[in-house]
């Protein structure tokens, strides 16, 4: 079952970008997810499936939640 992603959450990734971040906002929700780098602005489209795996915190809000892997 596919997780629970909406626009605005914020995306703790377990690689960092190039520029030394790993926390991302999604802008994008579909089966290709749009996220910007929160760090430099970098914009990528990532498809479900690869995102899903690569996701170590969830923060919406105050919320934070941790993934079932």
């Amino acid at each position: 079952m596919p997780l629970d992603l909406r626009i605005d959450d914020r995306l703790t990734l377990k690689k960092p970008h190039a520029c030394g971040a790993n926390v991302w906002r999604i802008y994008r929700v579909g089966a290709d997810i749009g996220l910007k780098c929160e760090e430099c602005g970098h914009a990528v489209m990532l498809p479900r499936s690869k995102l899903e795996r690569r996701i170590r915190l969830i923060r919406r809000g105050e919320e934070t939640i941790k993934p079932r892997l």
